[in-house]
């Protein structure tokens, strides 16, 4: 049986490849908001789950660096290997954060059997290039959450902060 216990505690960049940059800022991630994606996690294994977080916007507008809320939302594609998010878990997600006068700043979804780095799909995927990409891995004892910012296809990793 999995853990419910976490590990927050964000890895210094690794160059996977010569498309991974370093470490840019760092993503706070509220302690409520991240033990709903933990369990989310957990309680959706085998298959992948997802979901969308949003705080406060930039200095200037724009996705910010503090994830306040998370929106579980339902992974459409039903899969133990890609995730795709319900669009109407994402409006309601994007009216609910317009509501609190938050931006949606990222998503975050499972790996279940591999490590929390993005894959091509993911790479590929990637809407926004201000949000961050949060991945919790399953493949271990205790599931680990590393983020990532991802642009034109370079892939950063930044630190992430529970508070």
């Amino acid at each position: 049986m999995r853990s419910a216990s976490c590990s927050p505690t964000p890895r210094s960049t690794e160059r996977r490849s010569d498309r991974v940059g370093t470490i840019a800022g760092v993503l706070e991630i509220s302690t409520d908001a991240y033990e709903q994606m933990v369990a989310l996690a957990l309680e959706g294994y085998p298959l992948e789950v997802c979901g969308l977080i949003a705080g406060l916007p930039a200095d200037g507008g724009g996705a910010g660096d503090v994830a306040s809320v998370f929106y579980p939302c339902t992974n459409i594609a039903a899969s133990a290997r890609v995730y795709t998010i319900d669009p109407k878990d994402h409006l309601r997600a994007e009216i609910d954060a317009d509501d609190r006068d938050f931006e949606i700043n990222g998503v975050v979804h499972s790996h279940t059997h591999s490590e929390a780095y993005p894959s091509p799909t993911d790479v590929a995927a990637a809407p926004d290039p201000t949000w961050h990409y949060v991945i919790i891995t399953l493949k271990r004892e205790v599931p680990h959450a590393r983020s990532y910012r991802i642009v034109d296809g370079e892939i950063t990793e930044e630190p992430i902060t529970i508070t």
